[in-house]
């Protein structure tokens, strides 16, 4: 089941008809519950699975005006492929690292033929899932501006396969967090390289603070945990004005979903309406590629069989200015 929140409230697509119909009207429902309350409850998508047959044109809706499917109570981003992992650092190093230290790298791996051994995942990486926690209050809705952070010069978008959860968690086990799943989105995790290289190299807190928190992007689309039996194969692209840069799938991830969230569960709280990404598909960023968007330009991200995302760059647009459209 594929939903959206219109203003009318939560949407979902009629496949058959190829029309996207109002929940409340299907229902027959007052108060219908918010996107994130549908997808923890069964019994409720049932009703609304048997009720498409009999919908009509008065139940449509217009789908161009959804916005945030739902509001973001927290934000946690991983990262679990090693190809990723490589590539992204061999690039910080030689597009942001003194020139020593990247001829130093450039040389070995001509040399040898070999990965430079800084730039594989550590022990730490297979000890447990690697992540982040973003600002789940800057999260823009799709066809929303981003605005360009007064700190970068290299802004950069990542292709991303999201899950929000239905239900909470807290210590829980791979099983019960596999199982709090509600549903599956596309999301951009804006990111700023050369602050991201500093901070690799002199902060104490790593390389994912000023360099990530800014910014995300989400697709208006949920597709329901149920209509995706294998996140592991999941195939995507990134098109910026209309061009295809990339395209990449979610096929070679170190970890599984059920890791990732019982990891992040440890001795916290997590609960309803929290998001949690599974990380940059391989190949699916600018720093992979070293290709940089420029202000003007639109990033679409596409992931199949769920959705897109579409997000002008903006030269004039503030935090300010943004936000404060929500």
């Amino acid at each position: 089941m594929l939903l959206r929140t219109t203003p009318s409230g939560p949407a979902v697509h009629d496949a058959a008809s190829d029309r996207w119909l109002d929940v409340g009207r299907l229902l027959g429902a007052d108060p219908v519950p918010d996107l994130v309350g549908l997808l923890g409850d069964d019994a409720r998508r049932a009703a609304i699975e048997a009720a498409l047959p009999e919908a009509s044109n008065a139940d449509e809706v217009d789908p161009s005006t959804a916005g945030l499917p739902f509001a973001t109570r927290s934000m946690r981003a991983f990262m679990v492929y090693p190809s990723h992992l490589e590539q992204s650092a061999r690039m910080l190093v030689r597009r942001f690292f003194p020139a020593p230290q990247a001829r130093a790298v450039a040389t070995f791996e001509r040399v040898t033929g070999r990965t430079f051994p800084k730039l594989k995942p550590n022990a730490a990486f297979w000890a447990a899932p690697p992540m982040y926690v973003g600002n789940h209050a800057a999260m823009l809705p799709d066809g929303r501006e981003v605005w360009w952070p007064s700190y970068t010069r290299f802004l950069d978008f990542e292709l991303e396969l999201a899950c929000v959860l239905a239900h909470p968690l807290s210590d829980a086990t791979p099983e019960e967090a596999r199982a709090a799943i509600g549903g599956w989105l596309v999301l951009n995790d804006w990111s700023a390289r050369d602050v991201q290289a500093q901070d690799a190299r002199t902060s104490v807190f790593g390389p994912v603070v000023k360099s990530k928190t800014f910014a995300n992007s989400i697709g208006a689309d949920v597709l329901t945990a149920d209509a995706l039996p294998d996140w592991k194969a999941v195939t995507g692209r990134v098109l910026v004005d209309g061009e295809l840069w990339c395209e990449g799938s979610t096929a070679d991830a170190a970890w599984d979903i059920g890791d990732m969230l019982a990891h992040a569960s440890k001795g916290e709280y997590l609960d309803a309406g929290d998001v949690v990404s599974t990380g940059t598909m391989p190949g699916c960023c600018g720093l992979e590629l070293d290709r940089w968007v420029r202000a003007g330009q639109t990033v679409r991200m596409e992931i199949d069989g769920i959705g897109s995302l579409t997000t002008p760059i903006s030269a004039d647009a503030t935090p300010a200015s943004v936000l404060g459209r929500r």
